[in-house]
């Protein structure tokens, strides 16, 4: 078994609380009409579309044309998108500067638009300890597609197997260890936080 060298956290769900009902609950006086408008209008589907490089203006655009009645609404998402981006996740930002500490490498790999990045750089100072990271909106291309992990890989020259990957979405995680990374699901942090250690040992 090779010796882990590299950590690489997914940010969203793992260091930082994005949410779009953190904009909407304020907009949408009913809270079933909000739930609507985020699992039909401005749904999952549409916003992987801007993580992987689509213009938000094109996006709102095609939306706007599809359901005038909610244009108002559509262009908050780009208009307002930082009050979505709540906070930091304390749990996850002490196992990144754990392993950092430790003298471990460490990296992000996002799905994450190339225009709201900035938004996270200029909010979160924690994101200056990592040796390197990797947009899926810059690249086009998003995770779980093999291409992204292959490109962090690349670009960094890290082995896969030197590599443990960190990400809430199991779908992800499991794309990375089909590559050979070894991954944690971080679904709960205490457990994920112990899984990290025995691999480790910090």
């Amino acid at each position: 078994m090779e010796t882990i060298k590299n950590i690489v956290f997914d940010f969203g769900g793992v260091l930082m609380d994005w949410n779009p009902r953190y904009l909407y609950r304020s907009y949408f006086k009913d809270e079933e009409e909000m739930e609507y408008f985020l699992t039909h209008v401005c749904d999952n589907v549409w916003n992987r579309e801007q993580d992987r490089g689509r213009p938000f203006a094109e996006g709102i655009r095609l939306r706007v044309e599809q359901y005038p009645r909610y244009e108002e609404a559509i262009r908050l998402y780009g208009q307002r998108w930082g009050e979505m981006l709540k906070g930091e996740i304390p749990e996850g930002v002490a196992l990144l500067r754990r392993v950092k500490a430790a003298g471990y490498r460490v990296y992000g790999l996002t799905n994450w638009s190339a225009e709201t990045m900035p938004i996270a750089y200029e909010r979160y100072g924690f994101l200056r300890l990592l040796d390197g990271v990797v947009v899926s909106g810059e690249e086009k291309v998003i995770k779980p597609d093999p291409r992204i992990y292959r490109i962090l890989l690349d670009r960094y020259g890290l082995k896969a197997e030197e590599s443990v990957f960190i990400d809430d979405s199991p779908a992800n995680v499991e794309a990375a260890r089909q590559l050979g990374f070894r991954g944690i699901v971080f679904d709960d942090a205490g457990r994920a936080s112990a899984q990290l250690s025995a691999l480790t040992n910090v």
